[in-house]
């Protein structure tokens, strides 16, 4: 008790350098168990991006690929899907729904998808959650759109607003409009934090008016336009689509309904389990996150250098302190007990504070991360995992005091009672 007190004491007698311990170390382990909970969320709204649906099937390419144009809105198709396969594959009594999707125009380097209601109805993402909007409606005239969050935001977009929607895909302005044939926002979609805020939808024969006077791809001439008042939404028959997603009535259905569309002989289709996709891509990823990990760690020991600098310059000027100790009758074994105590108080203290800086700043945070970022940080504040990072750090540096604690071991008595010039 006696050692425990003088510990304390010592501690206290160095309040600034110790302060700077504790803070340094807190600085280190609120960093490892943020970029810990921010690497969970990421990895859960990735493999979330899309859910409770069974297969996404597109023209034959590659699995990535098909996931990256639909999911992601990256990349292009290698060809599309006919319409006629489409509704014929729809029919199948497995299939319990499915949602179009369409693309190949752009606007200010946000992609246009071209779909229905089905979207609005079926898709979901981060497990049960659904499209849903924060004002407007859904799509129900041939000039309808509905934006994403983000586009609303960069944009600065308002319900009943015009747009003009740009020929292929493009990051920036686009190089030929369809001006002729405006859209009208009814429509605005909720934050989901997927690429899903990223887009601008329209109905299918939407995306079909834009180009019924167009001829081979190639933009027609003034006086070969169609207006858009002259073109009914009933008159436009749909001949071809990008992909589309399938919803199995029943999970056990879904490798016989991958197996008999990728064998599908009208067209060569393919068809992937988003699931899987995702959990491979995510992993081709996953170097970035641990580069983020050894980062963290890094900088943890960073901190417990130190805490070691600190207590191996307070104890140059200790060793009065630890002869007169021993000259007490203190042994060895009791000074070294003294420094690993004090290294411990210190690692403890500056955990905590560390854990506690993590959670009160992810919830102070959490919405502003949410709305501006998408990084939703659901899930438990410490997970098992965490803990175990605790644990590690608290018994690292509780070790590190062992360095000066063994050295203090071997000073001579004379060495802290004589007093050298």
């Amino acid at each position: 008790m006696v050692l425990l007190e003088l510990a304390f004491k010592s501690l206290r007698n160095r309040v600034f350098a110790t302060s700077l311990t504790v803070i340094s170390i807190a600085l280190s382990v609120s960093l490892l168990l943020s970029v810990e909970r921010a690497k969970r969320a990421a990895e859960e709204g990735f493999t979330q991006t899309i859910s409770k649906t069974d297969l996404i099937v597109g023209a034959r390419s590659g699995s990535l690929q098909l996931l990256l144009y639909t999911v992601f809105n990256m990349g292009s198709a290698t060809n599309n899907v006919s319409w006629k396969s489409y509704q014929e594959l729809k029919k199948n009594p497995a299939i319990g729904w499915t949602i179009p999707y369409s693309l190949g125009d752009a606007h200010r380097g946000f992609r246009v998808v071209g779909t229905n209601e089905d979207f609005f109805k079926y898709y979901h993402f981060r497990g049960d959650q659904r499209i849903e909007l924060q004002s407007g409606r859904i799509l129900e005239g041939l000039w309808d759109v509905v934006v994403g969050a983000d586009v609303v935001k960069k944009l600065n977009y308002h319900l009943g607003d015009k747009i003009i929607v740009s020929h292929g895909i493009t990051k920036g302005e686009g190089v030929v409009h369809h001006g002729d044939k405006p859209f009208e926002i009814v429509g605005i979609m909720k934050q989901t934090g997927t690429p899903l805020d990223r887009a601008v939808y329209m109905s299918l024969e939407g995306g079909e008016a834009l180009h019924i006077d167009w001829k081979d791809g190639a933009m027609p001439t003034r006086d070969k336009m169609i207006p858009a008042n002259q073109i009914r939404k009933e008159d436009l028959v749909v001949d071809e689509i990008t992909a589309f997603f399938v919803g199995a009535k029943s999970r056990i259905d879904t490798l016989r309904l991958q197996r008999e569309i990728n064998d599908y002989k009208p067209e060569p289709l393919m068809a992937i389990i988003p699931g899987v996709a995702l959990s491979e891509l995510w992993g081709g990823l996953s170097y970035a996150e641990k580069v983020l990990r050894i980062i963290s760690w890094m900088v943890v020991v960073v901190g417990f250098m130190a805490m070691l600098i600190a207590l191996t310059t307070t104890l140059n000027e200790r060793r009065r302190e630890m002869a007169i100790l021993r000259a007490l009758g203190a042994r060895s074994s009791q000074l070294v007990g003294l420094l690993v105590f004090e290294s411990a108080v210190l690692t403890f203290l500056g955990v905590a504070l560390g854990v506690g800086l993590s959670v009160g700043l992810i919830a102070l945070l959490k919405p502003w991360l949410e709305s501006e970022f998408g990084l939703f940080l659901g899930g438990p504040a410490l997970t098992g995992f965490d803990f175990l990072l605790i644990l590690i750090t608290f018994s690292g540096g509780t070790l590190m005091g062992l360095i000066p604690a063994l050295r203090a071991q071997k000073m001579a008595l004379k060495d802290g009672l004589s007093v050298k010039l």
